[in-house]
């Protein structure tokens, strides 16, 4: 049950960032349909599933996440036996990464994201290993797992998200720097071994960023993607097309591949400018600030842990979209969080907004000396 001062203990700068982000996907996604055929099908979908993430949202955050806490590992095993179970699906668009029953279908890879989150705080909660390289070994395990299931379905976007979601939070344990540094040496060291693993539409996309295309010359392949991103972006200008109407009568000049889901952020910055892109990051900033911010008063280890991971879960997943669409980095096609198109991608981070709310409301244990203990505040 929710604690008698919860009114207090809500998160108000949490909600007020993640419900404006909602909305701009909304924004966003009427837009690409205005551009396209129209018809708003995505949009009343997308409207639909806000209102279903929103329920489960409240609803996670009833149980105490410490009641939750003890189920963490049931739910990462139930995620990694839905990522395998993908396989035994038909494909859609080449690729195994959905769950079809009639006309209901589940992306594994989103709620595995979650999950993880839950496992490994679970594990590292009572532990102090992790202090040692040695200790490092089986969070190292618990990531690659669901990285290589989700590699190899194929899809680079959601497997990238894992390894700085286990740095973030084994840095906030209280593991060492250098052991970290020793790690992500070792990780680079792979690189070669990991792009012998990638599909060839993965590579291509990879080197679609190096690739330089003469003026007057149109690009191919994944190049046409980036491209395109770019020339959408620049016709928003200061103001977008909201404000100051559309510069170029021409539909196809408008096309782009995806613009509900990878490229939302695309369509945002077309249709509100460059000041509506700031609005959105500074919102996505103030998401991640404030679950930092609950990590930082929550006094007790899982609690803590989890508000990290899900504060860097979201920072990433930002931070990949946001640069792949301005070609600072490869086009993964991982989605912005609470903004692009997609039932499940929403339905899980409604479920990680819960759960910082879940924390935000419950801080009542103390942390002291390492590794983690806690002792019950006196009232």
């Amino acid at each position: 049950m929710l604690p008698a001062a919860w009114p207090h203990r809500v998160p108000w700068g949490l909600l007020c960032a993640a419900a404006p982000l909602v909305v701009a996907g909304w924004c966003g996604i009427a837009r690409s349909e205005e551009l396209g055929d129209g018809s708003g099908h995505f949009l009343r979908q997308q409207i639909v599933w806000s209102l279903v993430a929103a329920a489960a949202a409240w609803l996670i955050t009833w149980p105490s996440y410490r009641l939750i806490s003890r189920y963490s590992f049931a739910a990462f095993a139930g995620a990694i036996a839905l990522l395998i179970a993908v396989y035994f699906f038909p494909t859609v668009h080449g690729t195994h990464r959905w769950i079809r029953v009639g006309g209901f279908g589940l992306q594994p890879s989103e709620f595995a994201k979650i999950a993880f989150v839950l496992a490994l705080a679970r594990y590292l909660m009572h532990r102090e290993n992790y202090r040692r390289f040695r200790g490092l070994l089986m969070p190292l395990a618990l990531a690659f797992v669901p990285v290589i299931l989700i590699l190899r379905e194929p899809d680079l976007g959601q497997s990238l998200v894992f390894l700085p979601v286990l740095f973030g939070m084994l840095y906030a344990a209280g593991a060492r720097k250098t052991d970290l540094v020793a790690v992500a040496m070792c990780g680079l060291l792979t690189l070669p071994v990991l792009w012998t693993q990638m599909s060839g539409e993965q590579k291509s996309r990879v080197t679609a960023l190096f690739e330089q295309t003469q003026p007057g010359e149109a690009p191919s392949d994944d190049a046409y993607h980036l491209h395109q991103a770019k020339q959408v972006m620049a016709l928003g200008g200061k103001w977008g097309s909201f404000l100051g109407g559309e510069p170029v009568d021409e539909p196809a000049v408008y096309h782009l591949p995806e613009d509900h889901t990878d490229f939302i952020f695309t369509v945002l910055v077309e249709r509100f400018g460059w000041l509506g892109a700031l609005v959105i990051l500074a919102l996505v900033t103030v998401l991640v600030g404030r679950a930092l911010a609950i990590g930082e008063a929550t006094r007790e280890p899982f609690g803590r842990l989890v508000a990290v991971g899900l504060a860097t879960l979201f920072g990433v997943q930002a931070f990949i979209n946001t640069s792949m669409t301005v070609g600072l980095l490869p086009i993964t096609g991982l989605s912005l969080p609470l903004v692009s198109y997609g039932g499940s991608g929403l339905l899980a981070h409604g479920l990680a907004i819960g759960l910082l709310v879940n924390i935000a409301l419950r801080p009542g244990f103390e942390v002291t000396g390492a590794p983690f203990r806690f002792v019950e505040q006196s009232r």
